[in-house]
């Protein structure tokens, strides 16, 4: 049985283990891994923010820099509140009721956005790369999502394989929980991500995602994103050649599928309509069960 949680965000609370959660991504960023330069215009980002809503989904993640593999460049916080407070005021206008999640690890930009009208915080780096950020969190009150990742995206082809990381993400997802929970931040107001391809080589993401449900054992709600992860694209490789990230939709539906009968409350996904619809069968199930 997936565990219940009342979260807490900025201004509202979200019900979580009832149906799953799903939070569509808008990356208004010029190099994405799955979309990049496509949503980079405010407007077309704003747009598209306002499409996925329609398409079912609950939450809308916002981010304004890339993470993808390999990255080394910096954007500074102002570049990146350029890029995403005009999105957030936008959906906010034309959609009040809606929830906007701002995908940041820093402390000036989570404060401008919660600011702005966003209600949850989606931090990558587990509070680990802003020393700021936990008391800021602390003091916005906000929902946060707190995400393990191994590195940082420049290191991760050195780092040394793992036959299974989910000890070792079990472990400090429970480190970063006690972070969060030592500065003040909510235990209500904490989701907690293993960071599906954040530092876990092609070989390291399909045991994390077979054991996603031992990490129920820490105690929070929890949060998965594949959606369009490169491991997927290997397994749907074709001659040699890995799926591009528009190739992946039904092995990302899959991916998601997995996740929440292994206990996800919220899926972070880029194809919102399609995975509306799975998850709405893979809930039908896990209700029968619990009924039955």
């Amino acid at each position: 049985m997936r565990p219940r949680f009342t979260w807490q965000l900025a201004t509202r609370t979200l019900d979580l283990g009832v149906r799953t959660i799903v939070m569509g991504v808008v990356n208004v960023t010029p190099d994405s891994f799955s979309d990049g330069g496509e949503f980079l215009e405010p407007t077309k980002a704003a747009e598209h923010a306002l499409r996925l809503l329609d398409e079912g989904a609950d939450i809308i993640d916002i981010g304004g820099e890339s993470t993808r593999p390999g990255k080394k460049e910096r954007v500074t916080p102002q570049m990146e509140a350029d890029r995403v407070l005009p999105v957030i005021e936008a959906v906010r206008k034309a959609a009040p009721q809606a929830i906007i999640s701002i995908d940041t690890y820093r402390a000036a930009t989570a404060k401008w956005c919660v600011d702005a009208g966003a209600e949850i915080v989606n931090d990558v780096s587990g509070l680990r790369w802003d020393p700021a950020m936990a008391a800021a969190l602390a003091k916005l009150k906000c929902g946060t999502v707190l995400m393990h990742m191994r590195g940082r995206p420049e290191e991760w082809r050195s780092l040394p394989s793992l036959p299974d990381p989910t000890p070792l993400v079990r472990k400090e997802l429970g480190e970063i929980a006690g972070t969060a929970l030592n500065a003040g931040i909510n235990v209500d107001s904490i989701v907690l991500d293993p960071g599906f391809g954040f530092g876990k080589s092609f070989d390291e993401n399909y045991p994390l995602l077979a054991k996603f449900d031992e990490l129920a054992a820490l105690g929070f709600p929890l949060l998965s994103g594949t959606s369009r992860k490169s491991f997927i694209g290997r397994t749907l490789a074709r001659d040699g050649e890995d799926a591009s990230a528009d190739a992946r939709l039904i092995g990302s539906v899959a991916a998601a599928v997995a996740s929440v009968m292994k206990g996800a409350h919220i899926v972070r996904v880029h194809d919102v309509k399609e995975t509306v619809e799975a998850v709405r069968i893979t809930d039908e199930v896990i209700n029968s069960n619990i009924r039955g």
